[in-house]
Formats: C-alpha cells, structure tokens, sequence
C-alpha cells in the first residue's frame, strides 16, 4: 500500500492548478552521505483524485535518510505523484540549497497543461 492518499476532486469538470510548497525536504547524497536539503513545489491540474496534504508530508519525509541524486528524486517524485493522482498535468521542482557553492533547481513535468 502507498503512502499516498488521494480524495476525489470536488471539481472534476473544471481546470484549476493546486500548488503544495514543501520547503523541509530532505534527502542524503549518496557520495558523500551528508543531508539534501531542498525546497519541494508539487503543481498539479487534478483529473479525478487530488493527493492528500499529511499523506504528502509522510512520503516526502520517507526520503530523509535515502541515498538519491538530486534529479533522480526530482524524477522519483513525479512518477510516484502522479500514479497515485493520475493528474491531466503535473510539474515537480526542487530547489536544493547550496553545496560546494553550487545551488539546484531540477523540473519534472508531465501531461499538457
């Protein structure tokens, strides 16, 4: 079973975009072991379901002590969303503190908008 929860769409004939911010993302290098820490923004146009906020916070939380380059949890998180959601369009940015005087910005996106 997932961690993710849906609800239904209280709109399902209408377009309309929801954003969740997620800034206490956390992660680990897997080349130096040490913390990611990153800014989590989830845009989605929902189709039939939408993601439930605490089942949101858990999952993203479950990545605090994996080992997972930046793009591959960008990508990871994309993919996961959406199959839970099954959205009509879906974009994943993570904005990632600096490290070694290098900050990051990794964007996913799926379906048209």
């Amino acid at each position: 079973m997932s961690i993710l929860e849906t609800f239904p769409n209280p709109a399902v004939g209408r377009d309309y975009t929801i954003k969740h911010v997620c800034p206490e993302f956390t992660s680990v290098c897997p080349k130096t072991g040490q913390p990611d820490f990153a800014t989590i923004e989830l845009e989605y146009i929902p189709n039939e379901l939408c993601v439930e906020l605490k089942s949101l916070k858990l999952y993203y939380y479950s990545f605090r002590n994996e080992g997972i380059y930046y793009e591959a949890v960008t990508n990871r998180l994309l993919t996961e969303i959406s199959e839970a959601c099954s959205p009509r369009w879906m974009r994943i940015t993570g904005h990632f503190n600096v490290r070694g005087g290098i900050s990051s910005v990794i964007t996913v996106e799926t379906g048209s908008r």
